[in-house]
């Protein structure tokens, strides 16, 4: 039984791994027998896997298949919409309760991650882990749980704003200012330093998709 548990656990976070890192996009169907081949488990844990995906919205019905969901214009504002309070309450949280410790590796981030910023994909996974952190720091984890759940949906975008022209430096230099809130106890500025972060990054999506609009 123990293993079963283990093996759901292991297929629902490999079919995650591999929508958020574009082995599957949006609108491919999801096989089970092609899945259980892939990752090395039976057939069951791909099933309940993929029920969950469902569940959370990752994966939408097609007839009797599964594919990966896409997200419409207005589904995108609404999630940027909530990330953005969600994010800018983690760090406002993370202001009062962050350890000493916490702070020091978001500190460490900020330099580490300025050898990434013409790395697109590498400063996107390290984008992530900067925000999970400030979630973790938050020490909510009612809030957490909700964060992830948005960060699950944000998988579903093919591209990352961090890819435009700039971004990753004003990106970074916008990662800079949040840590100095939360380094300075400052919950308010922390928590609007964040959500201008957020609004930035959905302004630069929004050109993204415009351009790539056909005319």
């Amino acid at each position: 039984m123990q293993r079963r548990v283990e093996q759901s656990k292991d297929a629902y976070g490999l079919v995650l791994e591999a929508i958020d890192s574009g082995i599957y996009m949006p609108g491919d169907r999801l096989v089970e027998s092609e899945l259980a081949e892939r990752f090395g488990v039976s057939r069951t844990p791909v099933r309940e896997a993929l029920q969950r995906l469902e569940t959370q919205n990752i994966l939408a019905r097609d007839g009797r298949s599964m594919v990966v969901a896409s997200l419409d214009h207005d589904q995108l504002g609404e999630l940027y919409a909530v990330r953005a309070q969600l994010e800018g309450l983690a760090a406002q949280l993370a202001a009062q309760h962050a350890a000493p410790e916490e702070i020091k590796i978001l500190q460490d981030m900020l330099t580490q991650d300025q050898a990434l910023v013409n790395d697109p994909v590498g400063l996107a996974r390290a984008n992530r882990r900067f925000h999970r952190q400030i979630h973790l720091a938050s020490h909510n984890r009612y809030l957490i749980r909700q964060l992830d759940s948005v960060h699950r949906t944000m998988a579903l975008l093919t591209t990352t704003s961090l890819a435009a022209e700039g971004r990753g430096e004003d990106a970074l230099c916008e990662h800079e200012l949040i840590v100095r809130a939360i380094s300075d106890r400052d919950g308010q500025i922390a928590d609007k330093a964040l959500r201008d972060h957020i609004s930035k990054a959905y302004e630069t999506r929004l050109k993204q998709d415009a351009a790539e609009s056909p005319q």
